[in-house]
Order: C-alpha cells, then structure tokens, then sequence
C-alpha cells in the first residue's frame, strides 16, 4: 500500500463506492441513477486500477461481484448453479482479442487445419434476467438473478407471463431443467404503461428495462398479470437427462420444442469476422425492432468446447458481450429555449452540455411542453439523462436529483410570444401552449413559406430555409402568396443568390403553380393535416369550394376525419385572413384540377389499407404512396390485421415479420410495379 499514490486510493475508494450504490439502485430499487455507458465506464476506469496495483483488488470490489443484493421483501433463492455475467467487448478490436484467448486456451496453435470456431449470435435483450426450474416437466420455480449467487422468488409472477410455459409440451423432457433467459417489455407495451401512467398522475418508467424489473418486483402478481411481459430463453443452468444437446444452437432448439420463446435473429457464424459482420447488420435493424436491445452476445457455440474453456471468477471465458453504443447518457441541462412551430406551438428545446448518444453528439433534447417539465421535475443546471433511439428526436428520460446544484434554478413558460410578443394561450384539453399572432407572428410566417414550399407541398426547388428567413426578414415577403410576385432583380445581391440562381428560383416558383389539389391542401398547413388527410379530402370533396362549405358534420362523414381535424379545418376555412391568402394564390395563377368524384367510385383500392417497408431501387417510397392513395388505398405506417397488402422492399424488417404471422399478402417491388401497371 505504501507504493500506492494517494491520489489513486483515493479514486479507488470512490470508485468502489459510487459503483456499488449504483448496483444497489440498479439492481435492489430498480431506480437507477445513472445510464449504462457511465457505469460501464466507471467499472473500467475501476479494473484498470486494479490491474496496474493488484493489492488494492478487495473482496468488497465491485468488480468481483456478480450483481446486487436481493430485496428482502421476497424470499431469498440460491442459485445451485451461479447466474454470471458476461466481459464486455467494445470494439472489434476487443472481440478479436477475445476470440485469440479462446483459440489460446483451446491450443489451436497446435491443431493442424483447425476449422474457425463457431460462435452463436443472439441480440442482447435489455431487460431482466431470470431463472426457471422445471421438475418433470412442470414449472416449479422462478427467480431473479439477484447477485448471482441469491436471488428473488418470483413464481407467481412468472406464472402471468404468457410466453412462459407452465408445463413443457413435449413428452421427451429432463427431469431437472434450468432454463435462463431475458424478460422484456416490448416498446408498444412500454409507451402504452408510460401513457397510462402520466394520463394518472403516476411516475413514468425512465426505460422498457427499468418497467420490466418494476412489473416483476410487484407483490401483487395481478399487477404483473396486467402488463405485457414477454421471456426470451437464451441458456440453461441445470440439464438432467439420459442425452443432452451438443451445442448452444441445439439446445436452444430444443427449449424451442418445449415451448419456449427464442429469438429470431440468434444465428451460429463461423469465425470471428463473420462475428462483426452480425453486429453491423443488427445494429442497423435495431431501431425497427419490436424490443430494446444493447448489444449482441457471442458464445462459443459447441458446449464441449465451453465446458473445456471454464470460468473465470465472475464470467464465462466461452462468452462475451458486443455493446451498441450507448442510447443513454449523463450530461448537464445548461439553458431552455422556448421555440414557435409553423402552427404556433411553443416547444420548450433544452440546450445541452454536448454528450455522445446513440451514435452522434446531441446537443439539444425536446422537452415537449409544460406538462413534461412538469413531470420531469427538471430545473436549469441539472444532471439529466438523455435517451436517443435511431433517429428520435433526443429526450430527457429522467432527472439525476442526487447531482442538482445549489444554483440550480425552475424553468418558467413564456406567458408572451418570444418572437412577436403575442399572447400564448393553451386550449382546454391540450397539453400544447401556442402562440395567438398566427400570421402577425413572424415565426409562424416563415414556418408556413418553408412548409409551403417543401417537396411533398409545392415543391419549390431553391427555396431553402435560410432563404426564406432572409426574405421575411428583409421585409421582401409577408405570406405564401407573395413567393409568385418575386421578381429576379429583388433577389439578386441577397446573400449567396446570383443572378442564374435567382432566375431558376423565380422559375422554380413559376413551375409550382402547376399542382394537384391533394398537394394543395396539403400545402396550406392546416392543423394535423398531413399527406394522407389532404388527399382523403380531395378525394372525398373533389373541389376546394367543396371542401370550403363543408361543416364539421360533413367532414366527419369521411373516414379517417375525427372531430378535432374537422374542428381544425373548419376553424382554418372560417379565418378571412386564410380565405384571402388563398384567392390571392389562385390570382397567381396556382392552379390544380378538381376531382371527378365519380370516377372515384370506382377507385380499385378504396378501402384497403396497405403498408410500405423497406427500401425501394425503381421507384421512391413516396412514388409508391401518392401511387397508392390515388387508388384509394390507406397508406399505413403498421402493419395490423385491417392491412389488406405489404410491400417489401430489401431491408424489410419487424413490419415484414408482423405481416407473415397475421399471414398478410406481401409482396415486392417487381410485384407491386407489376401490379401497378395492371390497375
């Protein structure tokens, strides 16, 4: 010890204490305090330290444990086989290293034309690990890892669980079997418990794992019963039979053959390159997963050559975990900005210390509205928890309350417009505060040009956001119709515009009068009407006048059109200001040709809905769409049982699956354009 700079005690005790109150959170009150990637990041800075002064290791060493403690308020279970955990790799480089200390252990440098190992890849699912005990066939027992060594009786709340058998459906089964594997909330169950909860007034789960672990942990299994748990089987623990499977592969078969839930995408590779070549193609289909996953889990995939492998003192040397990167991090809310959209809404946007998550460095994370800061409890000068999935928008998950400044300060709702001063008022029912200076707003202004002019509207090429922010600002244009009075010389000498551009601009414009009456209503930026709902009124209206007289009992005669959009489009037509806007476009010379509306009797399509996924080489996904809703198809974003057709394209990912269990028509590319052509 007296070798040992003080400073490096000093970090190590800290270490091992902020590392086992984490375990604790984690594991024993399911209230973690800080994401995955900042404890796996302590645990290493902790192992670095003991490998360079061994005689600081302990026994009391997180690093020597497994997990944490068991809650006392179950009954304790002793693991008769240890659930361990798994080394982490966190690059290739780290996985090739583990793939030479297997190939070392197994001395492949003295087999002669020894063939690459085999390894089993399986998405780690992030949710809770579990031991089942079955005897002759019956469940007799469920239990949490725990610390690995005890663990938690949680029977009757496994019992809830569809996707875990009660009896094994096979007559050729163990008398002794140990099945472990991952319970998980899938992410429609978990945003479906998160809305019940906020909608009650209860605390929201910070993540999908952090739900599962608090379902599992209700005294009351009809608590349990009530959210949509799922098990997953990925090993087992204890086997007693005359035979026994020969690798991973065939043993997770075989629990598949008594009834057990195994992952899709588990699959044995040959060799350690093949390896990364699943890591990349999981990682790029995580995001269109039905569940959260980590990373992937790589075992050796013969089980004699584990058993030849071992152990080391808290892992498997046959086994080791890929990490994704992280979708969850620690950093600092600095400032919020409140920021007016296109329709007035006032979105509160955080400004961020900058943080690497998900795969990019965010800066910025929604706070969505008052309600959410509300609930957050979240002050300025916080420590926050910044979750990011794929390409969701980044969001503050939870508030780390432990870490909050003195100077720390709450964070006030503008009563006045930032940007024109107008008054901003909330409708009853909505969780939304808006700007009320509509078009006096000068945000509300340039929102509507940008939106106006963007491709699936009016698509006006050259127009691009700052662009038209230097148009308003310039006091060259007030609204949407004033786009078709621009002439080339008021824009040439604008920043970065010369003359050529000016002059495609100005026939950009000129070219989009020319529109379909979908795009138009589409165009105009009325509240939740999107693509779908402007070609639904077109479609069903025929005209723009029509659409003009119709009341909200009109409206709602059309599927699809609920009471608040017919409310929205009813307000938007009954606005002077908007009716001469759009007299003012039309004297402009935008035009559109109406719709005969019985020729759309017979649309072949009306009344279907179908699904696009994947990508598409011959045509766009959006082609494909207006394609579609001009035949009177619904385009859905899900596949359900109303889907009547899915078209794949290559990448297909849960949707396609979705679409082969309810047994949906699919189709490809090739087919649909076929189809096309047909219709």
């Amino acid at each position: 010890m007296a070798n040992i700079p003080e400073h490096v005690h000093s970090d190590y005790e800290r270490l091992k204490d902020e590392l086992n109150q984490h375990n604790h959170r984690y594991y024993v009150l399911d209230d973690p305090s800080v994401p995955d990637a900042e404890y796996d990041r302590q645990m290493r800075q902790l192992q670095e330290i003991e490998s360079q002064y061994p005689s600081l290791k302990t026994s009391d060493s997180p690093s020597q444990r497994v997990g944490g403690e068991a809650l006392s308020a179950f009954t304790q279970v002793r693991h008769d086989v240890a659930m361990l955990s798994l080394d982490n790799a966190f690059n290739q480089a780290e996985l090739e290293d583990f793939d030479r200390r297997v190939k070392d252990r197994l001395n492949y440098a003295a087999l002669k034309d020894a063939p690459e190992i085999e390894y089993a890849c399986e998405p780690k699912l992030d949710g809770v690990a579990v031991s089942l005990l079955y005897r002759d066939g019956l469940l007799v027992r469920g239990a949490t890892r725990g610390d690995g060594t005890v663990g938690e009786d949680i029977t009757a709340n496994v019992r809830t669980i569809n996707s875990i058998p009660l009896k094994l459906v096979s007559s050729d089964i163990p008398s002794l079997l140990e099945v472990r594997g991952e319970i998980y909330l899938p992410r429609a169950g978990f945003e479906a418990l998160n809305a019940k909860a906020i909608a009650s007034g209860e605390k929201a789960f910070v993540n999908p794992r952090n739900a599962a672990a608090g379902s599992l942990r209700q005294l009351n299994s009809k608590i349990t019963a009530s959210r949509p748990l799922e098990m997953c089987a990925y090993s087992v623990g204890q086997f007693v039979a005359e035979t026994s499977p020969d690798s991973h592969l065939n043993m997770l078969q075989t629990l598949a053959g008594w009834g057990f839930k195994i992952n899709e995408h588990m699959q044995v590779v040959s060799g350690i390159a093949a390896c990364e070549d699943y890591y990349q193609t999981l990682a790029e289909r995580r995001d269109g997963l039905a569940y959260d996953i980590d990373g992937i889990v790589y075992k050796v995939n013969d089980l004699r050559l584990q058993e030849r492998l071992g152990f080391v003192a808290k892992a498997p040397r046959w086994a080791i975990a890929r990490k994704f990167p992280a979708q969850e991090e620690m950093t600092q809310l600095l400032d919020v900005e409140f920021q007016v959209g296109r329709t007035g809404a006032v979105t509160p946007v955080a400004r961020l210390e900058p943080v690497f998550v998900g795969g990019v460095t965010v800066s910025n994370a929604t706070l969505h509205n008052g309600d959410e800061i509300q609930r957050l409890g979240v002050y300025i000068g916080d420590s926050v928890i910044i979750r990011r999935a794929g390409d969701v928008i980044p969001q503050i998950a939870k508030v780390v309350l432990e870490k909050r400044p003195a100077n720390a300060r709450p964070i006030v709702f503008p009563e006045r417009c930032p940007v024109c001063e107008s008054a901003v008022v909330r409708a009853e029912g909505e969780a939304v505060a808006r700007c009320s200076g509509g078009l006096f707003c000068g945000a509300q202004i340039k929102q509507a040009i940008k939106h106006f002019a963007s491709r699936r509207a009016m698509d006006i090429d050259g127009l691009g956001d700052k662009l038209v922010d230097l148009l308003v600002d310039r006091g060259v244009i007030f609204s949407v119709a004033d786009l078709y009075d621009l002439k080339v010389e008021q824009l040439v000498g604008l920043e970065r515009l010369a003359e050529k551009s000016a002059a495609n601009l100005v026939a950009a414009i000129q070219a989009s009068k020319e529109t379909s009456l979908a795009k138009f209503f589409y165009s105009l930026g009325i509240r939740e009407v999107g693509e779908t709902t402007g070609h639904t009124l077109a479609n069903n209206f025929g005209s723009l006048e029509a659409v003009i007289a119709a009341d909200a009992e009109a409206l709602l005669e059309v599927d699809d059109i609920g009471p608040i959009v017919a409310g929205h489009i009813v307000d938007f037509f009954r606005n002077p200001d908007n009716l001469s806007i759009i007299q003012a476009l039309r004297d402009a010379g935008v035009a559109w040709p109406d719709i005969d509306q019985s020729a759309q009797a017979s649309q072949p399509l009306k009344g279907q809905t179908w699904v696009l996924t994947g990508g598409m080489d011959i045509m766009s996904r959006a082609e494909a769409k207006d394609r579609l809703q001009e035949l009177g198809a619904k385009v859905a974003g899900s596949v359900s049982a109303k889907t009547a057709q899915l078209v794949a394209g290559p990448g297909a990912g849960s949707k396609l699956t979705r679409a082969q269990s309810l047994e949906i028509p699919i189709m490809d590319e090739a087919e649909f354009i076929e189809f096309l052509k047909k219709v």
